[in-house]
């Protein structure tokens, strides 16, 4: 079938929603925040006020107000995983160059041998070739003005460049378990296993803050690996079913910002934000009943 659906108007758009049974008080109001973030950016958050998913029309007591409750927790929410991500992210890269360089040399990340799949060894390396080339960082135009072999900056210059998702495909594809455990053990993760699902999946989590995508109650594309064993720092005692939710992700983070920065103010913050929101639904983020009390999140 065909769109052919008009653009409409602001106005237009308010009088859709009215239709459909949102309640608006304010107008004017609703109609600029409308033009400022977009209507199907608020679509995104409108979408669980609606008794009908075919039709979109609302459920009784439906407001403009609910829906920009949950636009803007959402909105802080990324700002407060984002940051916890920026340190996590920082951490991570300087244990990879430190660990796997020591051990194997200055461009171990060129050397296929030290791949387990030659087909992701290229990809990654043919995104490190463009992450360098469309870099502005000082040191690496300093690089290439001075040496022009090898043909890309050492690990612990082309890796402050590379993005965290190639950080991850680096990990993930690197065929020396020795090293690599090395890494986890710096965070109290028991197995790098672990730890290399964990980067998979908060790299996603991270590409949703970045991009300003839904993430409140978003259903993630992986699972990450959660242990259902004994951890040597504060973990959950019961692992949660529905493991593509925020909640196993953020426990993820939790644990692993713990290990970097004892005593930071993650836990706290969170619980801060759902008391500044408390219309907000934790089980929709996949949190289970008592959550509180599991030793990670007190």
């Amino acid at each position: 079938m065909q769109y052919n659906k008009p653009a409409i108007t602001l106005t237009q758009q308010i009088q859709t929603l009215k239709q459909r049974g949102l309640i608006i008080n304010d107008e004017a109001y609703a109609e600029r925040l409308l033009g400022s973030i977009g209507y199907f950016r608020l679509a995104q958050y409108w979408r669980v006020l609606e008794a009908d998913k075919v039709n979109h029309t609302f459920k009784p007591n439906s407001t403009f107000e609910k829906v920009l409750a949950l636009y803007n927790f959402d909105k802080e929410l990324k700002i407060l995983i984002f940051s916890a991500l920026q340190t996590i992210e920082v951490v991570m890269r300087a244990k990879v160059i430190y660990h796997f360089s020591m051990k194997h040399g200055a461009f171990w990340f060129m050397d296929e041998k030290l791949a387990d799949k030659k087909s992701s060894f290229d990809e990654n390396l043919e995104k490190l070739r463009a992450e360098v080339s469309r870099s502005y960082e000082d040191f690496i135009k300093d690089h290439t003005l001075k040496y022009d072999t090898p043909e890309i900056p050492p690990a612990w210059k082309t890796l402050e460049v590379a993005s965290f998702g190639t950080l991850s495909k680096l990990f993930r594809n690197f065929n020396d378990p020795e090293v690599k455990k090395k890494v986890a053990d710096d965070f109290n993760i028991p197995g790098y296993k672990f730890l290399r699902s964990w980067m998979k999946c908060l790299t996603v989590v991270r590409n949703s803050c970045a991009h300003h995508a839904r993430l409140w109650n978003q259903r993630f594309p992986f699972a990450p690996m959660l242990p259902s064993k004994r951890m040597p720092a504060a973990w959950i005692s019961q692992v949660p079913t529905a493991t593509k939710s925020l909640y196993s992700h953020l426990c993820c983070l939790v644990y692993w910002m713990n290990s970097i920065e004892p005593g930071n103010l993650f836990v706290t913050d969170f619980k801060n934000l759902l008391t500044k929101y408390p219309n907000i639904d934790p089980s929709a983020m996949g949190f289970p009943r008592g959550w509180q009390s599991e030793p990670l999140w007190q």
